[in-house]
């Protein structure tokens, strides 16, 4: 699936990224949607705001070096908009737009997706006949500046693990197999929820068929009556905040650090 979050959140950030959301601890609430909720990890994660500043800062350092280079023409890779979910925890658990299910199945809206694309092809094409050499020298040079935006690697563990050991969770494991038992009602055999968003039928990026948008509307409806988001992301939190409590002094440094580098990119511009 073309996805930000579903699960797949522990990789590190490119340099022209969009990263992830501004770290906000706590949880959900009735009413909310999962685009609203935000993990205690994400205290610890580059927030967007600072992804963006060190990206668009390290951009700039990059473009000037180029340019007294005597590449006038090369320009920075665009960045990658945003697909999918829009924060970490926004379709870190599968999709859950009833009207976007309907119309696009497991798939990010049309327009993003084209969004994407265009991105990316314009992405892989440089016009300038820049030297390769050079370019890495001017990225060098930049890195020595304002080193590009990383995730730690214990905020990504944390992450990673509180995701996969929280579908080991009693209430988790129960609200599955409800969630599957509804699915069963409607005529599709899967275990767990992720099973349908991840099935092989579905994964071409550009094609969506009927049957992968009723499948979609039926998972949405069987997750919104048995509440699957929001109990999976509570037992998910649970297990970061103990976590964060196990390794508190090192994630305190991790903050601090991302803290620094932003500030290193904002003094960078002025």
């Amino acid at each position: 699936m073309t996805s930000m979050n579903a699960g797949s959140s522990e990789d590190e950030m490119p340099v022209s990224a969009a990263g992830q959301p501004k770290p906000i601890s706590g949880k959900g609430h009735a009413g909310d949607g999962p685009a609203t909720w935000h993990l205690p990890i994400e205290a610890y994660l580059p927030s967007t705001a600072e992804v963006r500043l060190i990206a668009g800062t390290r951009d700039g350092l990059i473009d000037q070096c180029m340019k007294s280079a005597g590449y006038d023409a090369w320009t920075p890779a665009p960045d990658l908009p945003e697909v999918g979910g829009k924060t970490l925890v926004d379709w870190r658990y599968g999709i859950h737009d009833p009207a976007l299910a309907a119309a696009r199945g497991y798939k990010p809206a049309a327009e993003e997706q084209a969004a994407y694309d265009q991105a990316v092809g314009k992405g892989a094409v440089d016009e300038s006949g820049a030297d390769p050499s050079v370019l890495k020298g001017c990225v060098q040079q930049a890195d020595g500046t304002v080193p590009a935006s990383r995730q730690a690697p214990l905020a990504q563990q944390i992450s990673g693990e509180s995701y996969k050991e929280s579908m080991k969770d009693p209430a988790v494991v129960s609200v599955f197999a409800k969630w599957s038992a509804c699915m069963a009602d409607k005529g599709y055999a899967y275990q767990k929820p992720m099973d349908a968003n991840d099935d092989v039928r579905f994964a071409d990026p550009h094609r969506v068929s009927a049957e992968e948008k009723d499948t979609a509307k039926a998972d949405v409806a069987c997750r919104e009556k048995n509440h699957v988001e929001k109990t999976w992301f509570d037992a998910e939190a649970a297990l970061q905040k103990t976590a964060i409590k196990a390794h508190q002094k090192a994630l305190n440094e991790v903050k601090a650090a991302n803290k620094s580098a932003a500030a290193k990119a904002a003094s960078a511009v002025k």
